[in-house]
């Protein structure tokens, strides 16, 4: 067990005593219950956020960069699907476990209607549906339907840029699933479990193109290999994924990663598409987070030499982008049929032996996989916990010192008669008074904070997305209106296929370059700003927080002095600095998450079908009929005409929706993300604050009333009071030494 984990168990071992002792104190006679119900609150939180804290890395690289081979060789196992289709990949989370354990998340059927819908935007001839309500694949005469109009579609090729459309494999895909599903999908989302014999049947999903348009995400618990629990690796799909909607996943999960490993494969080095994803990555604000691997391919490379050429080669390009990258070498394929070398086929086994006897090859590769994993190691458990832990250790002790305080005080109350106890219980609550104001002065300060951040990031967020002057709205407009059709190219089509179809096909590229220009400039620039605003919500607080941490440190210096002087022998406050405020724990912590990328997306579901369809339809035949007798050639020109017509229309209708949808977007990230987040940084600044206060003249008007008690029954008090104060010297102990041994490791990071 490494030294992080060993001081996280023994932190969770002090915290569950801790809990325990509370448990029984507010059994004494005389105690007062509420007196321990903060502290527990906190001792609870203390071991379901020492739980729950996850540290998420992102692995990312083009398709067939070995990201997938990468994971797989960390866990010492085949488990990860290597070669995920481009259509159908998705983010698959993968951590350690005490068994194999697959589980799948399933689309709801809403979920599942609302893709169709989004698919189905000016899908040619609306007559096609014998509904007028909203598609539902559940309803039979709905999926007979769309079959029916698929089948038309496809007989008259309808194809973009020589594959097939995404929407229509959308459509076909999930009709096609359909039966193998609807047994166990439900209104809400749904997740099945495989384990252990049966782990590998979870690939008859993620693995079937078919089936894996149902699929949300895909989590995966493995047994072996030496990365620890708490540590979630996620296999991205290829940074080079055609689809935009794909990178829109990898936005929503980098979002909340610590830590990126991006991959480049030996075979290609770095690629334009390389170079565009990266600037992605540095205009969200994350390219600091990232380690580079190259996955060196043996074939590709005749010595060290000629590959340490190549990553020089590599660095130079990746410097363009990030100044001074961290550069690994290692070939994944090898180390993971080195860990396998006993079941692997005899093909493998082969290749594995051929690999190492080019000894200068592997030796230079080995090096490289064992500084990786010396660097992985290092950010993503001894840095990390350096953060995680001081923070729970500082709660702790502060609990630590109060409890120690209570039961020393409450020991002094039982040495003492009742009239003594009357006349210090006077000057007690006098002094308990000047603390109350101090904390109602915090509070009241924290809560002026409040309205002035959210007046200033009300203002920030409208101005981002004004759509005539803002970062965002303009540019897309623009894009919009500047968006050219090359309308040549579709005579022929107009003539084979009709006006319907044909429009279908201009709108499907239409909105796949929109969204494309979505998630390679607009979902970056909206993250960026979102960060920005993070940053100025934790600079704000952080502002409030240092003035008032003094304050309250001083008041209960000054409260502890008198209570010394009264002859209570009180402990001293002896927390240490407030530690700076972490939004993205404290985001996971409340359970608060960005919008994800794709809704930005989601504006042509507002766009008028039939408005722009009819239109077209409408000019297209009456200038047919006008022009009837005139040549073929005639007939395609003013076809195209009408198609130009319609195109001005479609603009018109996409530039509405983006402008209205782009409004509900800016409520909602103002409302329900960046609002939030204030109240939950004040919320968790206040609690902080105030549980360094505990309320003893409460505690001690309650105890005092022993003091009238029997001299067997306060006996027996004063025993169990004792008890409690060794077992409170006990976790001080304990705390001591945690605080040595945490020293030592941070000097060791």
């Amino acid at each position: 067990m490494h030294d992080h984990e060993i001081l996280k168990t023994e932190l969770l071992q002090m915290n569950q005593q801790m809990m325990s002792l509370l448990e029984r104190t507010k059994t004494l006679p005389g105690a007062s219950p509420k007196a321990f119900d903060t502290w527990a609150r906190i001792c609870r939180a203390i071991g379901r956020q020492m739980s729950e804290e996850t540290m998420r890395i992102a692995v990312i690289g083009a398709i067939k960069s070995g990201k997938s081979t990468l994971i797989n060789s960390l866990f010492a196992g085949d488990y990860v699907k290597r070669g995920a289709g481009v259509v159908t990949a998705m983010v698959t989370r993968v951590r350690r476990g005490d068994r194999l354990r697959a589980t799948l998340f399933f689309k709801s059927w809403k979920d599942v209607n609302t893709d169709i819908q989004q698919a189905l935007v000016l899908f040619p001839s609306p007559e096609w549906h014998s509904r007028q309500n909203d598609f539902d694949i559940r309803r039979d005469q709905d999926r007979k339907d769309l079959a029916q109009a698929l089948g038309t579609l496809e007989t008259r090729q309808l194809v973009s840029n020589d594959t097939r459309n995404a929407d229509s494999v959308y459509l076909a895909s999930y009709l096609q699933g359909y039966e193998k599903v609807k047994t166990f999908m439900g209104d809400e989302p749904v997740r099945r479990t495989y384990a252990d014999h049966e782990f590998s049947a979870h690939l008859d999903f993620s693995g079937n193109e078919t089936l894996a348009f149902y699929l949300k995400d895909i989590e995966l618990e493995i047994n072996t290999g030496e990365i620890e629990k708490n540590i979630e690796i996620a296999d991205c799909q290829g940074s080079d994924s055609p689809n935009p909607h794909h990178m829109a996943m990898i936005q929503d999960y980098l979002m909340t990663a610590n830590l990126l490993i991006y991959v480049i494969s030996s075979r290609t080095g770095i690629r334009q598409a390389d170079i565009n994803f990266l600037n992605m990555i540095r205009k969200m604000g994350l390219i600091e987070q990232i380690l580079f691997v190259v996955n060196v391919d043996f074939s590709e490379h005749e010595s060290a030499d000629g590959l340490k050429e190549l990553i020089e080669k590599i660095r130079d390009d990746l410097s363009v982008v990030r100044p001074e990258p961290e550069i690994y070498a290692l070939s994944a394929l090898f180390n993971l049929f080195s860990q396998l070398r006993d079941i692997v086929p005899e093909r493998d086994r082969m290749r594995l032996a051929q690999w190492e006897r080019e000894t200068g090859m592997v030796s230079f590769l080995e090096d490289g996989r064992a500084r990786f994993l010396e660097r992985f190691q290092r950010v993503a458990t001894r840095e990390r916990y350096a953060v995680l832990l001081a923070n729970h250790f500082e709660r702790l002790k502060v609990i630590v010192s109060g409890m120690g305080q209570w039961i020393r005080m409450n020991q002094e109350v039982l040495t003492r008669g009742s009239d003594e106890m009357s006349g210090l219980m006077k000057k007690i609550k006098y002094q308990q008074k000047k603390t109350d104001r101090v904390k109602a002065l915090a509070a009241s300060t924290l809560g002026g904070a409040v309205q002035q951040i959210r007046k200033e990031l009300k203002t920030d967020v409208d101005r981002f997305f004004d759509p005539r002057s803002g970062d965002t709205v303009p540019a897309l407009m623009s894009f919009v209106d500047n968006y050219e059709v090359r309308f040549h190219e579709y005579a022929e089509r107009l003539s084979a296929s009709g006006f319907s179809d044909t429009l279908y096909l201009v709108f499907q590229k239409f909105k796949h370059d929109i969204d494309t220009f979505m998630a390679g400039q607009v979902n970056p620039g909206v993250f960026s700003f979102v960060k920005i605003c993070e940053e100025k919500i934790k600079s704000a607080f952080d502002s409030v927080v240092g003035p008032y941490e003094a304050m309250i440190h001083d008041a209960l210096t000054e409260y502890n002095d008198v209570m010394a002087g009264l002859g209570m022998g009180v402990m001293s406050n002896d927390r240490g600095p407030a530690p700076s405020i972490n939004i993205p724990d404290l985001k996971r912590s409340i359970g608060l998450e960005l919008p994800p990328a794709s809704t930005t997306m989601n504006y042509s579901t507002a766009i008028r079908t039939e408005a722009v369809m009819r239109l077209g339809a409408y000019h297209f035949w009456q200038r047919f009929k006008r022009l009837l007798r005139q040549s073929a050639q005639d007939d395609t020109a003013n076809a195209i005409s009408a198609l130009k017509i319609a195109v001005r229309r479609m603009k018109a209708e996409t530039r509405e929706s983006i402008l209205f949808h782009f409004k509900n977007y800016r409520e909602n990230l103002k409302f329900q993300y960046i609002f939030k987040l204030v109240d939950g940084v004040s919320q968790h600044i206040h609690d902080s604050m105030m549980e360094q206060f505990h309320d003893y003249a409460e505690d001690l008007a309650q105890m005092t009333v022993m003091t009238t008690a029997r001299q067997e029954d306060r006996t027996r008090l004063s025993k169990d009071a004792g008890a409690v104060a060794s077992e409170v010297t006990e976790i001080r102990h304990r705390i001591d030494r945690f605080h040595e041994a945490f020293q030592a490791a941070l000097k060791a990071v």
